[in-house]
């Protein structure tokens, strides 16, 4: 008997054709926009684009939460309320300093306890959603993808185009299942883009 596999209701387009992740130029407009915002303000864009979180996710990091000696930021799974589980993502040095400069992290986590108890980023959800959304208005991006969750796919699909393997993609974004995981491998890429060009180059 075979086993019908489970249907995978993630998409990356709304069924009016809207996209629902930043492309490469999106994401480059977005970084500039939050460099021009207040510290706090800048160092939550930065890290939702790097490491692909949920805004929850990252409203509930602390200073314990950063691994700044091997680039790492250790992030909890709180969709699986159920049970305790930690993925580790491995963001850029730029994110470290930046998380250092603004939230003096080392400073902190000479206190064991502080560094468990201080939440990075001590915002409410609407505020948190408020100045991401700020940042994406300033960087003139606007539609479905202008949100946490665009950028949380934006860093499915800019990880797959850069050759990230699927189930690494999945482990840093805490998908309990491949085909969660693999829609970001249906974007168009960089080479496929190249060849395209080749083809329509001979007309």
């Amino acid at each position: 008997m075979m086993l019908m596999q489970p249907i995978n209701h993630m998409q990356l387009y709304r069924p009016d054709g809207g996209r629902k992740y930043l492309n490469a130029e999106e994401r480059q407009r977005f970084l500039d926009a939050a460099h021009s915002m207040d510290g706090r303000t800048r160092s939550l864009c930065q890290t939702l684009l790097y490491t692909g979180c949920r805004i929850s996710e990252a409203l509930a990091l602390t200073p314990a939460s950063i691994q700044a000696s091997i680039g790492v930021v250790s992030i909890r799974s709180l969709k699986k309320r159920d049970r305790f589980v930690v993925r580790e993502v491995p963001v850029p040095t730029s994110l470290i300093a930046e998380l250092e400069d603004t939230h003096h992290i080392a400073l902190i986590q000479q206190d064991r306890s502080l560094a468990t108890t201080t939440r990075l980023w001590p915002w409410s959800r609407t505020t948190a959603w408020g100045r991401v959304k700020h940042a994406m208005s300033e960087a003139g991006i606007a539609g479905p993808h202008a949100s946490p969750k665009g950028l949380r796919h934006s860093f499915g699909v800019h990880a797959v185009q850069s050759g990230v393997p699927l189930n690494l993609v999945q482990r840093w974004l805490g998908h309990a299942n491949m085909t969660t995981t693999a829609i970001y491998a249906d974007v168009v890429g960089n080479e496929e883009i190249a060849i395209a060009e080749r083809m329509w180059s001979k007309n």
